[in-house]
């Protein structure tokens, strides 16, 4: 057994989602990369907080996870595509 605690990543527009609408509820109007793509602005954040960010390729938008999301569809929904 190893002593090394495996590292938890989330997918940043995940985490950064969740904040941007925690601080609209709270009648602010953040504004994030606004000279071009904010990727790199939204890992900033994520690192300054404690979060490693993820790869922008993990979540629900990979294959897999959409081909999984579609076969859950077609056993519980059948007959709506």
């Amino acid at each position: 057994m190893s002593d090394v605690e495996p590292t938890e990543t989330f997918n940043p527009w995940s985490v950064v989602n969740l904040v941007f609408h925690h601080l609209a509820e709270q009648g602010l109007h953040p504004v994030l990369g606004e000279t071009g793509d904010p990727a790199a602005a939204a890992a900033d954040l994520l690192m300054a907080m404690g979060v490693r960010p993820g790869p922008d390729s993990a979540g629900p938008g990979t294959p897999g996870v959409q081909e999984t999301l579609a076969q859950l569809r077609r056993t519980m929904m059948p007959g709506i595509e």
